[in-house]
């Protein structure tokens, strides 16, 4: 069995230009859907170079990128047997597997299991600085946009908002608006602020941030340990956004690549071997790929991890939760 320290993991990845191919198992046909999000998102760029990691890598693979509305389509996609390899939030796998028919699930989802932790989703709690709001207690009697209606990210507001012992109902005006529109109500007086699920250095706030004066503030670490997994505390780093000259705590929540329990043990420890062996392809297609970190990729599951990538993860050392 060969075993990899921390260090062989952060050196196994190869160029974009040379995937690392990988012994070709079998000569059938092997059909991978990758199913992401929005083309102009981080899912979309990423499972375009992982279907051509794929189709380069295991003999026979024929891929396709198909975009999607996200995590809780993804989902149920997958639990039709409708693609092999989907990108999902951690907050709407656990939904999924818990059966939450306020996210659009209305029986548990089963099938569902994960290939790899990849890069985190950060909750920010972004406010006008003349707010007075420097932690989420101080949201009280505020106005605040908690993300689209009934998604995973409003959803996890919810929670956020249960754990910290308030309801929306704390809130003198609650509106619920994805990046854009709650940005143009910051900036028009309007909202006070917004939270939101992002990855840092997120677009829609570095804008936000150089048109008025924001404040990023903090969600307390008990907050994350009330919410449970796969929610964990976490710090947005100080100099993420202009005029933040501090670390700030808050609330992290990972991304899944997530397969179902019909794809074969062995295409499933093929699709993590090269996707571990083949990390700068990925990072040459998005900046978040940088955040991927071998070692946690069988960390704080909401779902069983698919035995194929088990095996993968056993044999290079890859600690499993």
């Amino acid at each position: 069995m060969t075993t990899f320290t921390r260090r062989d993991l952060g050196r196994v990845a190869l160029g974009a230009g040379a995937l690392a191919a990988l012994p070709r198992a079998g000569h059938a046909r092997t059909f991978i859907n990758i199913l992401t999000g929005g083309t102009s998102g981080v899912y979309y760029p990423l499972g375009v170079a992982l279907s051509q990691i794929y189709g380069a890598g295991i003999e026979g693979a024929q891929t396709q990128v198909q975009a999607t509305k996200a995590s809780v389509e993804n989902c149920v996609l997958l639990d039709r047997r409708r693609g092999e390899l989907a990108f999902i939030l951690g907050d709407s796998l656990m939904h999924a597997a818990e059966g939450n028919a306020e996210a659009g699930f209305p029986k548990p989802l089963t099938s569902l299991r994960v290939l790899a932790a990849i890069y985190p989703n950060f909750a920010h709690l972004v406010v006008r600085q003349d707010s007075g709001i420097r932690t989420f207690a101080d949201v009280r009697g505020h106005s605040l946009s908690v993300s689209a209606p009934a998604s995973g990210a409003e959803l996890s507001s919810r929670l956020m908002f249960d754990a910290a012992g308030m309801s929306y109902k704390d809130l003198s005006k609650v509106e619920y608006l994805p990046y854009s529109d709650s940005a143009e109500l910051i900036k028009n007086r309007q909202l006070d602020g917004t939270l939101q699920s992002a990855g840092l250095g997120s677009g829609f706030i570095r804008d936000l941030a150089a048109s008025i004066p924001i404040t990023i503030a903090e969600v307390p670490a008990a907050v994350a340990e009330k919410m449970g997994k796969p929610f964990q505390s976490a710090v947005i780093p100080a100099g993420t956004y202009e005029g933040q000259d501090a670390d700030v705590m808050t609330v992290l929540t990972p991304n899944y690549l997530v397969t179902h329990d019909e794809v074969p043990d062995e295409l499933a420890y093929q699709m993590a071997k090269l996707m571990y062996a083949n990390l700068d392809a990925l990072k040459a297609a998005h900046s978040a790929a940088n955040d991927i970190d071998p070692m946690k990729a069988a960390q704080n599951l909401p779902v069983p991890l698919h035995p194929g990538a088990a095996r993968y993860y056993q044999e290079a050392g890859v600690p499993i939760e």
